[in-house]
This record gives structure tokens, C-alpha cells and sequence, in this order.
């Protein structure tokens, strides 16, 4: 592909040298400095419109009735245009660099790395942006070993942009701080929700409503086989159970984060049981809502019921497969997802 504006010129050149005059294949001299632009930087472009230059007035010399100096004249003028066209193209791309690397920072703050394993507890992320160039959006996630066990936090702010990943920063920051702090889920869900609320109110033109987010709360015990869930208007996470999934409704939803004030701030805690090699599987609403061209929503959990017993690792790896094959590549929203196993006591040795 880099060479392609030298491939062109040489071809462009053969064919003016091989063909009658009445075809004028010269006249197409001027695409070459046109396609360098897209791919070069400026001196290389202006060198290869130099190049064509004098392959015009050397073909001229052979074929005296060419119009080499109409030609001449649109070779000058789309090298410049090209230069320029580079120039405008190598500054774009430095933007967008620098623009990744920040992605990049506020990804460390948000999404920030996990370990695979806490004791018998196994644990799988899975990101995708939706936006195009994107590394980050306003999905979030979160795991913490504490004292209370190992808690989950997985959770959708409305919106997008740098708004949407600041009001996520902001969650995520609070979980990570009240999830060792506080024994009580309800407690822990009252700080984020706090933490969403003083975050918005630095928006005042939007309004705690457009910014509002929805989030689950997990609590796995160390020892044990349950889990407990607090769900703030989040799509129920899916349990596969020998090979049967099933959705963990919770009996009484709780409020969604910085609608407390509005709503009332009564969170329900639901306590269901997680035996070992069950698969649970926490994911945002851009993943049951990915469409297929005909408009189907994906069948989430009829796909996790065909799920064979698998780690979490390659669970999400076939769901990353299998969800951009759905969609033919095209996300409509943000993905992320959790994809947690509880391991089998290792048998005792002889």
C-alpha cells in the first residue's frame, strides 16, 4: 500500500510511453502526488509530483503533441494541494495520538487491570467501545478482595463522551474505596450513589437525570456457595448452571445511582446460590441489545445455555466472537462483562 503512488506512476508512464498519443494516459499523471497525500508525508509527496513533472516534459519530447503544458500546469497544482492535504492529514493523526494516549490514562483510572483469581473465585473482563477509534466509554467495572468477601461492581452511565467516562471514574473510585469500608452492601451502594450525585451536580445544565447510571453490586464469600446481589436498575446477570442458565431477577429493584433523592433509597439485597463450576456472567445492556441486520436483539441467554463448562477466559472469548459475528462487526453501544467461576475444593491427596 505505501508504494501504491510509485506503483501508479510507473504504470501511468508505461502505458502514455506504449499507447498511441490520441489515448493521452499522461493526463492521469497528476492521480499519483493526489494518492500520496492519503499515505505520505509532505516532502515524499512533493517528490513524487516532481517525478511526474518530468516524466510529462520527457514524454513531451517523444510525443510533441501531448498538451504538456496543460498537464504540466494540473501535475503543479494537485502537488500542491497534496502537500497540503499530508500537512492537514499528519496533524490529524497527531491529535488522534494524543487523544488515544488519554484514552489510554483514563482507561488505567477506570478499567484499571485485575487479577484472574481470588482463592477458588476465577474472574474474566471483557471491553469493547462502541464508538469508532474509541478505547473507553461510559461502561465500567470493577473487582476488590475485602474482608466481606470478593465484590463485583458492573454498571452502564447514561450518555457518552468524556462526561460519561468522568461520571464512571467517579463510581468506580467511590466502589473501590467503600467496598473495603463498608460491611453492608445496601451501605456500599449509598456511596456510590453519593459520589454519582456530587459528580453531577458539577453539570448543572444537564441535570442529575441525564446522567444517571445503572450499576450491580456482587458479593461473593470467601467460603461458602451463594452470592449476594444488589441490582440498581441493571440487567440481571445469568447463572449456568449444569448447563442450565437462568437470570438472577432480584425480588425488589433498588434505585438507579443518583435517583436516591428523587426515588427514595431503599435497596433490596438477594442472596442466591453459587455452587462450584457454575458460570455467572455480569454484562451491560450493549451486549443483550447488540442486533443483528434483521434488528433481533442477541439471544444472550440462549447463547450461554449451548456454553459448554469453560473457564471464564475463553466463556468471554467466544462471546467477543460470537457477538461481533451477530452484529456483522457494528456495536451500537458500549460492552463489558464479567465472567466469574467458583472452583471445586481440589481433592485430597492419597
Amino acid at each position: 500500500m505505501r508504494l501504491s503512488p510509485v506503483i501508479l506512476t510507473v504504470v501511468i508512464a508505461s502505458l502514455a510511453y506504449t499507447t498511441p498519443p490520441e489515448m493521452a494516459f499522461s493526463r492521469l499523471l497528476p492521480a499519483a502526488p493526489a494518492l500520496a497525500a492519503a499515505m505520505w508525508p509532505v516532502l515524499p509527496t512533493v517528490l513524487l509530483g516532481t517525478v511526474c513533472l518530468v516524466l510529462m516534459i520527457g514524454l513531451s519530447l517523444v510525443f510533441p503533441d501531448l498538451g504538456t503544458w496543460w498537464t504540466a500546469a494540473g501535475i503543479i497544482a494537485v502537488t500542491v494541494a497534496a502537500a497540503y492535504g499530508s500537512h492537514v492529514r499528519l496533524q490529524r493523526e497527531r491529535t488522534l495520538f494524543q487523544v488515544r494516549l488519554v484514552a489510554d490514562a483514563a482507561q488505567q483510572v477506570v478499567l484499571s487491570p485485575m487479577p484472574r483469581r481470588f482463592g477458588r473465585i476465577e474472574i474474566e473482563s471483557l471491553y469493547l467501545a462502541a464508538a469508532a477509534e474509541a478505547r473507553i466509554g461510559g461502561d465500567f467495572y470493577e473487582v476488590v478482595d475485602t474482608p466481606f468477601g470478593v465484590r463485583l461492581l458492573i454498571g452502564d452511565v447514561r450518555g457518552k463522551g468524556l462526561p460519561a467516562v468522568g461520571a464512571a471514574a467517579a463510581i468506580v473510585n467511590a466502589f473501590r474505596e467503600a467496598a473495603y469500608g463498608e460491611a453492608d452492601l445496601v451501605d456500599v451502594a449509598r456511596r456510590l450513589d453519593a459520589s454519582s450525585t456530587r459528580y453531577n451536580s458539577a453539570f448543572p445544565p444537564e441535570g442529575p437525570m441525564e446522567r444517571f447510571a445503572t450499576a450491580l453490586l456482587v458479593q461473593i464469600p470467601h467460603e461458602g456457595s451463594r452470592i449476594d446481589i444488589l441490582n440498581c436498575g441493571h440487567p440481571p446477570p445469568l447463572l449456568l448452571n449444569r448447563g442450565e442458565p437462568r437470570a438472577l431477577e432480584s425480588a425488589t429493584p433498588s434505585p438507579l445511582l443518583s435517583l436516591a433523592d428523587l426515588i427514595g433509597d431503599q435497596y433490596s439485597i438477594d442472596t442466591f446460590d453459587f455452587a462450584p463450576d457454575d458460570l455467572l456472567l455480569l454484562y451491560t445492556d450493549g451486549i443483550a441489545e447488540a442486533r443483528a441486520r434483521d434488528g433481533e436483539f442477541f439471544p444472550l441467554a440462549a447463547w450461554m445455555g449451548r456454553q459448554p463448562p469453560t473457564p471464564p477466559h475463553e466463556l468471554l472469548t467466544a462471546l467477543h466472537r460470537d457477538l461481533l459475528h451477530y452484529s456483522r462487526g457494528r456495536l451500537d453501544d458500549d460492552i463489558a462483562a464479567l465472567a466469574v467461576r467458583l472452583r471445586g475444593p481440589r481433592p485430597a491427596e492419597p
